[in-house]
């Protein structure tokens, strides 16, 4: 039998129909990024809701929050809901993130180190009505069990970020829009856009790698200022000991702010 190659014009093509050459989902309910130029190539203009985006980062401490935390920020404002922080890779480091517009109130910090217990934490989470969001680091999570979170956060329209190692880039993802973060030596980052609804990205676009409030909460900390008190309320979740840490004041900075600020659960 001889094969034979048809073409299709879709010049002509009624409305709705998505061509592979420009963004889709056009209505699809987003969050924006804080990020102009993120936001610009992103499907929808911003972070979806009710869909998985995917975080591949060189390691655990590499800078995440300068990426994420206008969008975290915007939803608690918005709905007045916290952020559910499953298994970061370090403690929430609540002066930072308050001075990005987090509040510390808005934090619930699910510690939990098998990787059962994480994801356990993470779809109870997705199903609670009274979480804004939903950040995860899931860096042994498989495909059906990505599959099964992805099905969560649809159900219920969540915002859900969920973190993975740089090297499971070549494997699938059910997630809808796949990002790498690449740290430059310059301190910038490099977004890398791996998978949208959309063309590719030629070429990865720049963020910074800090806030720009990190100096002036570096002078805050400085030897010889008064740090406010600390206190913790901790939380049995069951399944596997996911534990939840309500952070109730913010905590004692360290000896060394520097290098605290530098952590990947820090907003540096």
């Amino acid at each position: 039998m001889r094969s034979s190659t048809v073409l299709v014009d879709l010049s002509d093509a009624p409305e709705g129909v998505w061509r592979g050459d420009e963004l889709g989902e056009a209505g699809a309910a987003t969050c924006p990024s804080g990020h102009p130029g993120l936001d610009a190539e992103l499907p929808g203009g911003g972070w979806p809701l009710g869909a998985m985006t995917e975080l591949l980062q060189p390691d655990a401490e590499a800078p995440l929050w300068p990426v994420l935390l206008p969008s975290l920020a915007r939803a608690v404002a918005e709905r007045g809901q916290p952020v559910a922080l499953i298994g970061p890779p370090h403690e929430p480091f609540g002066p930072a993130l308050a001075a990005g517009g987090l509040p510390l109130e808005a934090l619930l910090w699910v510690r939990a180190d098998a990787a059962p217990a994480r994801l356990w934490a993470c779809e109870q989470a997705l199903r609670c009505a009274e979480v804004a969001a939903v950040l995860a680091w899931l860096p042994q999570a498989r495909l059906g069990e990505l599959r099964r979170l992805q099905l969560a956060a649809a159900r219920h329209g969540a915002l859900l970020f969920v973190c993975r190692p740089d090297a499971v880039a070549p494997s699938a993802s059910p997630a809808r829009l796949r990002l790498r973060l690449q740290p430059r030596p310059d301190g910038q980052l490099d977004v890398h856009l791996l998978k949208r609804r959309g063309p590719p990205l030629a070429h990865p676009l720049p963020m910074p790698g800090r806030g720009t409030r990190l100096g002036g909460l570096l002078d805050a900390t400085r030897p010889g200022r008064p740090v406010a008190p600390a206190s913790t309320r901790t939380l049995p979740m069951g399944e596997g000991g996911a534990t939840v840490v309500r952070l109730d004041l913010r905590r004692a900075l360290r000896q060394d702010p520097a290098h605290a600020l530098a952590r990947a659960s820090v907003a540096a």
